[in-house]
């Protein structure tokens, strides 16, 4: 979609918070992912109070976005600001092989290396959690392929992933949508999943802590929502699958990936489930309550030994003017 034209005052704005080297820097970095204010001290050698003053006129601007995370600060580069557009401009002119950038991309991949291993510290110390549950239901590339199968044909400009977890989601689709965003509650997980969308080359996506009962959105942003393996953590199912649908465009999409009803009671204390399945009806039922009309749903058996079945329910907004293809489902 081409940009919209910025009015004359906009465009002076933009160019004199840009026009400054420390602040050009910022934005070249910013361009390659969001970073926090103490990141970019070390990067750039400056002190906060300076960095901070920087970034304080270049968010004043539009041409970077300011977030908080627990007691920490991200900014990224701005994406759907007025401003943003210029912020492409300048990105596209610079010289990737300009000395100063190069140094400052050297120390970013330091930095990165870093926040890798912190990530991975964090992902070897549980993995043996999500390995004993993995282990209990179908592997985890047949849920990806049936994820894949029940959005297939669905155009997907922005998607968003609630409960994002390691990020894998978002990295799965990052190369068939433009925008996409990951909420989760937990600071550790979200530096997993930071990790591995960079890893992934996956620029498109940024994650974000959040409440799922109450998102940091606007209504009617996101093509698609995905609620993957998190309505069985949750106190009130209903009242997150309302405000996933809030979020939803007309005729946007909601796609429920849990588990069917099972009687594994040492997942309340082992992995802090604090339901044990739900039946297809009830899901259903809460997604009709939400506003939405269900269109499919679909089980999958278990491995040989496995005890659990992952069910995935597809439902969508019915505010669209055309018509939505049928699904059927899939036994």
């Amino acid at each position: 979609m081409p940009a919209s034209p910025l009015s004359f005052a906009s465009l002076l704005d933009g160019l004199k918070a840009a026009g400054e080297d420390t602040r050009l820097r910022l934005l070249a970095l910013l361009g390659e992912g969001e970073l926090t204010v103490s990141e970019l001290t070390e990067i750039l050698g400056q002190s906060q109070p300076r960095i901070s003053r920087h970034l304080k006129l270049l968010a004043e601007a539009g041409l970077v976005e300011r977030f908080r995370e627990a007691s920490w600060v991200f900014y990224r580069r701005a994406a759907e600001t007025p401003a943003a557009a210029l912020n492409d401009a300048l990105l596209a002119l610079m010289a990737p092989d300009d000395d100063i950038l190069l140094r400052d991309h050297e120390r970013l991949e330091a930095v990165r290396a870093a926040r890798a291993a912190h990530a991975q510290a964090y992902f070897r110390a549980h993995a043996h959690e999500w390995d004993a549950l993995r282990r209990l239901h179908a592997p985890d590339e047949q849920v990806e392929e049936a994820i894949l199968e029940a959005l297939q044909g669905i155009e997907i400009a922005s998607l968003l992933d609630l409960g994002t977890g390691t990020g894998r989601i978002l990295e799965l689709f990052a190369p068939r949508i433009e925008r996409g965003v990951g909420i989760d509650l937990s600071s550790d997980m979200l530096a997993v999943a930071r990790a591995n969308l960079e890893r992934a080359g996956a620029r498109n996506c940024t994650v974000r802590q959040g409440d799922i009962y109450s998102l940091a959105l606007p209504r009617d942003a996101f093509d698609v929502v995905i609620v993957h393996q998190v309505l069985h953590f949750l106190e009130d199912a209903p009242r997150a699958l309302k405000e996933a649908a809030r979020v939803l465009k007309p005729g946007g999409h909601l796609l429920v990936v849990d588990f069917a009803p099972h009687d594994l009671e040492f997942l309340r204390e082992a992995h802090a489930h604090r339901r044990l399945g739900f039946a297809p009806e009830v899901v259903e039922h809460w997604l009709s309550q939400a506003g939405l009309v269900p269109r499919s749903h679909r089980p999958l058996a278990p491995q040989a030994d496995g005890k659990l079945t992952v069910s995935l329910w597809l439902a969508r907004d019915p505010r669209a003017t055309q018509p939505a293809q049928k699904h059927k489902e899939v036994a």
